[in-house]
């Protein structure tokens, strides 16, 4: 019987396929043949793997792939980081590979100010390069973290959501992905990936949580924790885009102009139940002032609902709210004169 001579191919690597099939399923369903994406790309094991994966994945379906590469001046040998991270979208074959070094300033501290600036970078990145998407590594452990950071804070469902698969052109594919799986994709193509020191550096509030919360969970709880963590935000943030959905058209009939802002009909917000007449506050103030209002304005507002013994007006940050017969008037507040 004739026999077959050609080499057999070594099975795919489980966490290699892993990464994989994340990313093929994101671009599937966000990214059309013909678009160009980027991979923000840190040189570490999670954006290297997505990197990685990018490389193989987009060709496939017809998508021109390059690389961001941001360098944060944050520690000493930065620059060469960003060089070997450039260095390996090359050898990837992702194009273009943009690197651009940013200025940290601002307030929020170290970490916020990175992040603005990150994202800057990537949107002058997503606009010079007309990518109609830029891929972000996070991953399930990430999730869980956010998710655990939301909860301590009591920031609410907001936070709870954790960290959205697609937000605006940002798609994270990895989110159902852990964080020993992209390192051992990693191990598993070659590429070696460089360690953050300030994912080990204990004065950061995640780190904290990554290295001493999250294991004593685990431990203690059982394991599985993280992802636990991972399927709540990804449930909160189903059940909350159904309610934002049902509430925008709810507003339409119950809010009308007003002289200086925007009018809403005490009546329906007190014939409703507390979160929903908590969250038709807060999205007016968000969508029309632009104000962000925390769980003690909230109920301070909607006191003049429930509660209405002659008070007011109720003063926020950058708003204004007066009952007015039948009617609660949001207003921009007037700038203070110093």
């Amino acid at each position: 019987m004739p026999t077959n001579s050609s080499p057999r191919r070594p099975p795919l690597d489980r966490a290699v396929a892993l990464v994989r099939h994340a990313v093929r399923s994101s671009l599937v369903a966000n990214v059309r043949p013909g678009d160009t994406v980027l991979v923000g790309l840190s040189g570490g094991p999670d954006s290297l793997a997505l990197a990685a994966a990018t490389a193989f994945e987009a060709s496939k379906q017809g998508i021109s792939a390059g690389a961001v590469i941001v360098d944060h001046g944050l520690q000493g040998g930065s620059a060469d980081v960003a060089s070997r991270a450039a260095a390996h979208a090359r050898a990837l074959g992702l194009m273009p590979v943009i690197e651009t070094r940013v200025v940290i300033s601002g307030a929020g501290g170290p970490e916020a100010a990175a992040r603005t600036a990150r994202y800057k970078a990537f949107q002058s990145a997503l606009r010079d390069t007309g990518a109609s998407a830029l891929l972000l590594g996070h991953t399930l452990d990430d999730q869980a973290e956010t998710v655990l950071l939301g909860l301590a804070r009591g920031s609410g469902s907001g936070s709870l959501m954790g960290m959205a698969p697609v937000s605006g052109s940002y798609l994270r594919p990895l989110l159902g992905v852990r964080r020993d799986d992209t390192h051992a994709a990693c191990v598993a193509e070659g590429l070696e990936s460089w360690t953050d020191p300030h994912n080990s550096d204990p004065a950061f509030t995640r780190v904290r949580v990554r290295e001493r919360v999250l294991p004593v969970l685990e431990r203690e709880l059982g394991p599985g924790i993280a992802e636990a963590l991972a399927r709540t935000a990804e449930q909160l943030r189903e059940d909350t885009e159904a309610f934002d959905a049902m509430i925008d058209e709810f507003i339409e009939e119950i809010c009308e102009p007003a002289e200086a802002g925007i009018a809403v009909s005490v009546a329906a917000l007190g014939a409703n139940p507390a979160a929903l007449r908590h969250r038709i506050i807060r999205m007016v103030a968000y969508s029309e002032f632009g104000q962000s209002l925390s769980r003690q304005h909230t109920l301070a507002i909607a006191a003049l609902v429930t509660d209405w013994k002659g008070q007011g007006p109720i003063n926020v940050p950058g708003i204004s709210v007066t009952r007015n017969g039948g009617l609660l008037e949001f207003s921009a507040q007037a700038p203070a004169v110093g």
